[in-house]
């Protein structure tokens, strides 16, 4: 494996990892506003940050690399409102997107074949990641004031399945 896409590689992982942590602290953070469902949407979401690490972590492992894990930075704990939280992860997933994009082209560009179908995967999951993302903030938007429209929202984030 090329070193430049290795390191790139390494920094994915690294984002992936501090997207977990980012969302179990906005998970925590919901449930300290007294809103376990959407908590467990975020915790969910957690744990499928951690399933795109571990993608590229095998990845570059069954390749010949040398996966370096790096310090992930402190999250935010706290957030003004649901609305702020879903901003964040919205303005969050895009900064993902970009930055996958980025890889996909490094990996064009070093005739790396072997990754691409692997990046691939990984932009039609931002796709998913973005609208999932931006819907779940237009309901928070749309229930405005209305805490019974909030805890109405807030139970059926409750059932998101663990996928």
């Amino acid at each position: 494996m090329n070193q430049a896409l290795e390191a790139a590689l390494n920094e994915q992982i690294t984002m992936e990892l501090s997207s977990a942590y980012t969302y179990l602290a906005m998970a925590a953070y919901c449930e300290s506003i007294n809103l376990p469902g959407t908590a467990h949407w975020l915790e969910v979401q957690a744990k499928e940050e951690l399933e795109h690490a571990m993608k590229i972590y095998e990845h570059v492992n069954d390749r010949g690399g040398r996966v370096v894990l790096k310090a992930i930075p402190e999250p935010v704990q706290d957030y003004a409102s649901p609305v702020a939280v879903f901003e964040a992860v919205l303005a969050h997933e895009q900064k993902v997107t970009e930055s996958i994009h980025k890889l996909y082209a490094l990996a064009v560009a070093e005739k790396d074949y072997a990754s691409l179908p692997l990046l691939h995967w990984f932009i039609e999951e931002q796709v998913e990641e973005e609208k999932s993302a931006d819907e779940v903030l237009q309901k928070f938007r749309m229930a405005g004031e209305s805490k019974s429209a909030l805890l109405f929202l807030d139970s059926k984030l409750g059932k998101r399945d663990e996928e």
